[in-house]
């Protein structure tokens, strides 16, 4: 990863942690300093989703694997982290999601499973 690539990821996830913590602006400083590290991770790992599933797109979810004279055709490896961070993700904004005032929440909800929808796999 270049030094640009690496700047670009990290002001894509300061973004992300950005709009994540404007849901929580009313809440108490100290409750929101709690949920700091839920946020950094879920921001992380949306940034990341997002790359596995382009370089998935790009690459394939399958990949041709040589060994000595065999060949096989294989999953993808990037296809299991994808998955991982996507049940990692989903499991943290739910927490994050749960603490939301009622009004807020139904709609992060259904935010959520858009994006959850969007970058399902189908094997």
């Amino acid at each position: 990863m270049t030094i640009s690539e690496q700047l670009e990821k990290e002001k894509a996830i300061t973004k992300e942690k950005n709009k994540i913590k404007k849901l929580y602006k009313d809440f108490p400083k100290e409750k929101v300093k709690v949920l700091e590290g839920l946020i950094n991770e879920s921001a992380f790992m949306k940034v990341s989703i997002e790359e596995l599933r382009v370089d998935l797109i790009k690459e394939g979810l399958s990949e041709i694997f040589k060994q000595g004279k065999q060949e096989f055709k294989r999953e993808h490896p990037q296809v299991r982290t994808y998955v991982t961070f996507l049940k990692q993700y989903s499991a943290v904004m739910k927490q994050l999601i749960d603490l939301l005032p009622p009004e807020l929440k139904k709609e992060e909800t259904d935010a959520l499973m858009e994006f959850i929808k969007r970058g399902q796999i189908k094997k």
